[in-house]
C-alpha cells in the first residue's frame, strides 16, 4: 500500500445559524494548520522488506535488523470492514484514514502534523461538519494512542472512536449535535515507529526507538530481546536448578503455571527469566533493547534530567525522560498542535495497562496544586469515567495511581508528564487514561483469591474457539547456550499481559472511547437569541441607541478552568460589534461613537465588551450602547468571541 498525498486545499464553507443569521467567508483555507515538520521518508511497511525488519541504525551498537513478524492477533492489511476482533497495525490504521477522508470530505480532514524519529508520517484528522463553520471556531477535544510503542489498546480505542462518529453522523442525534458544534482532533498512532517494531517483529521497547543506554555501560541497544525459537514471541524460561526460588503448581494439572517455593519446601526446584541470552556479556539477559526513551516524559512542564545528568546528584531525576523538554519529535507534534489550538479544552492521550483515569497533578496531591473548582470538574469526569468503563481507579498521579495497591504508600513523582502538561501549562481537562487490566479476570474458580489459575480458566473459555495458539503457550524443550535444557512458554506478553487477547478488544476500545466522547460533549455549547436595538434618545444632531443580546452556556465546562485564566492560554470571552458600508467608529468624526459606563462618548474604539468567562449555565445580557451622527439607518453584525467556546456571530439593524 502506497500512502497516499495529502492536499489541505480550500474548503468552501457554506454559512450556519446560532439562533441568527451568521456570517462566515465563503471560503476558507484548511481548517487546521498543523505545525511545519519534516517531509516523510519512510516507506509503509507494505513496501518494505517482506522478511526482514530494518530500523535506522541512528548510532544503535546492538542489531538494526529483525526477522519479521506476522502475529495471527493483528490484521496487516486493510480489509472491507474494518472490525475489533484483531489488532491494526500503522498500515491499516492509515488506509483506514484515508478512506474516510475521501467517504465523509464535509466531516473529515486528514493531515500529516508530525514526522517521526525514522521518518514516518504521523497522522491526524480533524472530525466537524464544516458545513456549520471551521474547527478553529469551535470548541475542540484532542484524543491520541499508541505514545508507547507495546500499548496498542490505545490506538485502537481512537480508531474505534473515529468510526463510530463518520458512520453514524447524520443517523444519531448525539453523535450529530457534537459534530455540529465542536471539533474533535484524533490522532491514533503517536509513534508510529514503535508501534510498526512492535507488530512487526517480537521486539518490545518502551515507546522512542531512539537508541539509548539502558544498563549504562557506555553501548546503545547491544543487548536486546532474543526470541530463541523462533516463534515470533519473546516468552518466559524456566529451568531445573537446585537453587531457583520456583516450583511448579500443583494445582494446574498440566504443569503450567509456577509458584515461588517456600521457606524449606522440598520437590524439584526451577529458576525462571525472559526468553534470551546474555548478549553483551554483563550477566544479564535483555536489559538494554530498542530504545528505551519515554515520550511520556518529555513535555516541558516540571520536566527533570535523565539520571546522571544532574550535575549535583541531588536533585529528582526521571528515567526516559530524554535530552531536552520536547527533544522527541512525537512529542514535539503534540505539543505545538495543541498550543496553536487553543480552542482544544479536553484531552486524553492514552496508555495501557492499570487500567485508570488517569489525571493531573503527576507531583503531589490535587488539592495541593489545583483550582478546588478546576478540581471538582476533574472529579466530576473521575466519577462517570468509572461509570462508563467500570475501571477501578480514577484520580491524580501523584498519590492515586502511586498508592492504589497499597494505601499506606507514599505519593511518588513523575516528571515531563503529559497530563500535567494539559493542566498547569495549558489550563485544559487533560487526561492519560491507561487501558487493560493485565489479565485481571477476577476470582474465576471461587477460591477466594484472584491468581494465575483463574486466569488459565478464564483463557480456557474465552480463546476457546481459536483457531491459532492460546494467550497462554504450552512449556516446550529448548537447548539454551548457557543454561543448558530449558523450557521456553508462558503468558502471551504483547496479546494478554500489556494488552487484552483480540477476543476482548473491541470492549476496551469502546468503553474507553465512550468515555472520551462524553468528555467532548462536555465542551462549553454558546448560544444567543436574536439581538435587539433600541432606540434610546434623540438629540440635536444624533440618536443614543442600545444594544441588547442575552447569550449562555449550556455546556458542563466553563468557558475557561480558572487554571487557563491564569497561565493566560486564553482570553476572555467578549462581545464585538461592526458596522456594514465601512462606517467610521469612534473619533470626533465618527457617524458611530460608543458610550463608556459613565455615559460619555469614548475615543477611538468601545465596540467591544469583556465578559470575563461563561459558566455551566449561565446566562448573561449584554448591553452596548451608541450614538449615531446623520445616519438614518444601519446594519451590521456582532461576534461572540470564545477562545474555548468558540465563535457566534449574528446580525442586528436599526432605522
Amino acid at each position: 500500500m502506497n500512502l497516499r498525498p495529502l492536499h489541505p486545499a480550500a474548503v468552501p464553507i457554506v454559512p450556519f445559524v446560532v439562533a441568527a443569521v451568521l456570517a462566515v467567508p465563503a471560503s476558507l483555507a484548511a481548517q487546521t494548520t498543523p505545525p511545519d515538520h519534516p517531509p516523510a521518508t519512510l516507506p509503509m511497511e507494505a513496501d518494505r522488506n517482506p522478511d526482514t525488519f530494518v530500523l535506522e541504525s541512528l548510532g544503535r551498537h546492538g542489531p538494526s535488523h529483525f526477522p519479521r513478524v506476522r502475529h495471527p492477533e493483528v490484521e496487516y492489511e486493510a480489509g472491507a470492514t474494518l472490525s475489533f476482533d484483531r489488532y491494526h497495525t500503522v498500515d491499516v490504521m492509515y488506509e483506514w484514514l484515508h478512506r474516510w477522508a475521501d467517504r465523509y470530505p464535509d466531516i473529515v480532514e486528514l493531515y500529516q502534523v508530525g514526522t517521526s524519529l525514522e521518518g514516518r508520517p504521523i497522522l491526524q484528522v480533524t472530525l466537524t461538519n464544516r458545513n456549520t463553520g471551521p474547527a478553529t471556531e469551535k470548541p475542540a477535544a484532542f484524543f491520541e494512542g499508541g505514545r508507547h510503542s507495546g500499548e496498542i489498546t490505545s490506538s485502537e480505542s481512537v480508531l474505534w472512536m473515529i468510526q463510530h462518529l463518520v458512520e453514524n453522523y447524520g443517523t444519531d442525534p448525539e453523535v450529530t449535535a457534537l459534530l455540529d458544534r465542536a471539533a474533535i482532533y484524533a490522532k491514533p498512532q503517536n509513534n508510529p515507529d514503535g508501534s510498526n517494531l512492535y507488530l512487526q517483529t517480537a521486539q518490545t521497547n518502551r515507546s522512542s526507538v531512539r537508541p539509548t543506554d539502558n544498563d549504562g555501560d557506555g553501548l546503545l541497544d547491544e543487548d536486546p530481546a532474543n526470541d530463541l525459537d523462533g516463534d515470533g514471541i519473546i516468552l518466559q524460561m524456566r529451568w531445573r536448578d537446585p537453587d531457583g526460588a520456583w516450583v511448579i503448581d500443583e494445582r494446574d494439572p498440566q504443569g503450567r503455571l509456577m509458584r515461588q517455593a517456600e521457606d524449606g519446601e522440598g520437590g524439584e526446584r526451577w529458576s525462571m527469566g525472559r526468553e534470551g541470552v546474555d548478549d553483551d556479556g554483563d550477566g544479564r539477559t535483555d536489559e538494554d533493547g530498542v530504545g528505551g526513551l519515554d515520550l511520556h516524559r518529555n513535555y516541558p512542564e516540571n520536566w527533570r534530567p535523565m539520571p546522571g545528568r544532574d550535575q549535583t546528584g541531588r536533585g529528582w531525576t526521571q528515567n526516559g525522560a530524554g535530552a531536552y523538554p520536547l527533544s522527541e519529535p512525537e512529542t514535539r507534534a503534540v505539543v505545538l498542535f495543541v498550543l496553536e489550538h487553543p480552542n482544544i479544552a479536553v484531552a486524553n492521550s492514552m496508555d495501557t495497562r492499570v487500567p485508570m483515569h488517569l489525571r493531573p497533578p503527576s507531583t503531589s496531591k490535587s488539592e495541593e496544586r489545583m483550582y478546588p473548582e478546576d478540581l471538582a470538574y476533574y472529579e466530576h469526569f473521575d466519577s462517570v469515567g468509572i461509570s462508563i468503563t467500570g475501571y477501578p481507579w480514577a484520580g491524580d498521579v501523584y498519590h492515586t495511581y502511586a498508592t492504589r495497591n497499597n494505601p499506606e504508600r507514599e505519593g511518588s513523582p513523575l516528571f515531563g508528564h503529559g497530563p500535567d502538561f494539559g493542566y498547569f501549562y495549558l489550563g485544559a481537562i487533560w487526561y492519560g487514561d491507561e487501558l487493560w487490566d493485565g489479565g485481571s479476570v477476577g476470582d474465576v474458580n471461587g477460591d477466594g483469591e484472584e491468581d494465575q489459575l483463574d486466569r488459565l480458566i478464564w483463557q480456557d473459555s474465552v480463546a476457546a474457539a481459536r483457531d491459532y495458539a492460546m494467550p497462554f503457550k504450552a512449556w516446550t524443550p529448548f537447548d539454551h547456550p548457557e543454561h543448558g535444557e530449558v523450557e521456553i512458554g508462558g503468558w502471551h506478553p504483547k496479546f494478554f499481559s500489556q494488552n487484552g487477547p483480540p477476543e476482548v478488544l473491541e470492549k476496551w476500545a469502546r468503553n474507553q472511547a465512550l468515555f472520551n466522547l462524553y468528555m467532548a460533549g462536555s465542551l462549553p455549547e454558546l448560544s444567543a437569541d436574536e439581538a435587539t436595538v433600541r432606540e434610546v434618545r434623540t438629540e440635536d444632531g444624533y440618536t443614543e441607541w442600545a444594544f441588547s443580546l442575552t447569550v449562555r452556556n449550556t455546556g458542563r465546562l466553563p468557558t475557561a478552568l480558572r487554571q487557563a485564566d491564569l497561565v493566560k492560554i486564553v482570553r476572555p470571552d467578549r462581545i464585538e460589534l461592526s458596522f456594514d458600508d465601512g462606517v467610521r467608529i469612534g473619533g470626533d468624526d465618527g457617524a458611530v461613537r460608543f458610550l463608556g459606563d459613565d455615559g460619555q462618548e469614548m475615543g477611538r474604539g468601545g465596540n467591544d465588551l469583556t465578559l470575563g468567562y461563561l459558566q455551566p449555565g449561565e446566562e448573561r445580557e449584554v448591553e452596548l450602547r451608541f450614538r449615531t451622527y446623520e445616519m438614518d439607518a444601519f446594519s451590521g453584525t456582532w461576534e461572540l468571541l470564545s477562545t474555548r467556546g468558540g465563535v457566534l456571530r449574528g446580525t442586528f439593524e436599526a432605522g
